[in-house]
């Protein structure tokens, strides 16, 4: 029986930090809310010179867009970062996240959509981190546990290789990411949405509650 090791992506995060000691490369990151990036930032900023960039197409409606970014940019301004912390607003076209996501409509959480609507913000990261010069590019989305951080991976080499800038490997919920968000957030008093953004997600979410409370009643 063939057993296919599983790469450790945290690991090799943590040995690329060690390989820049006494230096402080420029990283792109990704971001996708303010609760995914209080741990991230929180850890990476010891070792990177980083700007946030804020894109996300797949998010609605457009208040909630909102609601995301101004709380991004709350928590960098009160977070108190080693180095300083940048932030990039990308365009907010949710068109762009429809285009993908058509004909994957019905599908659930974790499949093919998502998988593409991962590309798609990678993608975006990728192309900004090259054009800027930038020694890396990373996004927050691996700190949560329902995210794929083996296809995230994947998904960051392959944009590496394509675009000719370095990909920064991770796995940010291992050695209690998540749970750091959790306390961040409270810490902080940060909005945490019951979604991950799409329309889709946002009728499973509601699905969900209307399935719980039915079984409480």
């Amino acid at each position: 029986m063939n057993h296919t090791n599983k790469i450790n992506y945290q690991l090799l995060c943590e040995r690329e930090i060690e390989a820049n000691a006494g230096k402080t490369p420029r990283l792109l990151l990704h971001s996708c809310c303010a609760p995914c990036s209080s741990y991230v930032l929180e850890y990476l900023t010891n070792y990177f010179d980083i700007t946030v960039l804020y894109y996300n197409p797949n998010i609605t409606p457009a208040a909630e867009y909102d609601k995301r970014v101004t709380e991004l940019k709350r928590l960098i301004a009160e977070a108190p970062y080693p180095h300083p912390v940048r932030l990039m607003e990308g365009r907010y076209d949710s068109s762009e996240f429809f285009a993908i996501a058509k004909g994957l409509e019905d599908l659930p959480e974790g499949g093919e959509r998502c998988f593409r609507c991962y590309t798609l913000r990678l993608e975006e990261s990728a192309r900004i981190a090259a054009e800027g010069h930038y020694d890396y590019f990373t996004t927050t989305l691996s700190v949560s546990p329902y995210k794929n951080a083996d296809k995230l991976n994947a998904i960051g080499r392959e944009l590496s290789e394509r675009y000719g800038v370095s990909y920064l490997y991770s796995d940010f919920k291992k050695k209690n990411g998540y749970k750091r968000s959790i306390e961040l957030s409270a810490q902080y008093g940060l909005y945490r949405q019951d979604y991950c953004g799409c329309v889709y997600s946002k009728i499973a979410a509601e699905k969900k509650r209307l399935e719980k409370r039915g079984t409480e009643e």
